[in-house]
Formats: structure tokens, C-alpha cells, sequence
């Protein structure tokens, strides 16, 4: 074998290394969102174990940016209830130059216990530049 064969034959191992590495990283990221949200899913009696609140909160506003096509930027609420999770997320409707005009909303977003989207509803729009009246 010449030596620019040794090197293409150990490109070529090296290759396939890698991409083996790459099916072993693709099974661990090809989790569900149920799995990556709560751990293992199950504490110790088998129960289903709550999910922690920063991981509901990034699923929703990954939720709710799926389902409106738009992008989800903040959370301004976020609090648990007997039906499970409500927040209230800011998403960029429309931009504009400059940035100060760009329209945002606030959508109301509901979750059950699991922190699966439930139910979500826009409650207020506005320019980006502009502060809320007093509220009561």
C-alpha cells in the first residue's frame, strides 16, 4: 500500500468514528419533550415527577412560537395554579424600523400540570416604545 492509500484508508476509519459518535449524540437528543422535561419522568414510587418551573416556562414560549409563527421574546407572568401552569408571554408581532415601533402582544398562555400548551390567547397589543398606563 503507498502512503496517500494509508492516508485515505485512515480518513476513511476516522469517518466512521464520527459518525458513530453522531447516531450515539442523535438518540440522546431524540428524546421526547417529556423526557427532557421532567428528567427521568418518574420519581422513586413510579409517580409522575412535576417538572421544574424554568423548564415549563422555556417549552411554552417554544410552544406558543410554533403555534403563532411568531417569536416568543419574554415571559412578564408566570405562576402555578390548581389546573396546572398560567403565564403571560410578550412576543414580537410585527417589526419595524426603528425597533422602538415594532408592535409586541401579550398572550395569555394556559399549561396543564405537565406544562403541555393548553390553551392561549392574545390579551393586549402595543408599540414597543411605548409605556402601559397606571394599572389596577
Amino acid at each position: 500500500m503507498t502512503e496517500t492509500e494509508k492516508t485515505e484508508d485512515s480518513r476513511t476509519d476516522n469517518s466512521r468514528t464520527q459518525n458513530s459518535k453522531t447516531e450515539t449524540g442523535r438518540s440522546e437528543a431524540g428524546r421526547t419533550r417529556k423526557e427532557n422535561r421532567s428528567g427521568s419522568g418518574a420519581d422513586s414510587n413510579g409517580a409522575p415527577q412535576a417538572p421544574r418551573p424554568m423548564v415549563v416556562l422555556r417549552e411554552a414560549m417554544l410552544q406558543l412560537a410554533e403555534l403563532t409563527g411568531m417569536e416568543a421574546e419574554s415571559a412578564s407572568a408566570f405562576e402555578r395554579t390548581e389546573d396546572g401552569w398560567h403565564l403571560e408571554v410578550e412576543v414580537l408581532e410585527l417589526t419595524r424600523v426603528p425597533d422602538t415601533m415594532s408592535l409586541l402582544a401579550s398572550y395569555a398562555v394556559e399549561l396543564d400540570p405537565q406544562g403541555e400548551l393548553t390553551g392561549y390567547r392574545r390579551i393586549r397589543r402595543y408599540e414597543r416604545g411605548r409605556a402601559d398606563a397606571q394599572r389596577r
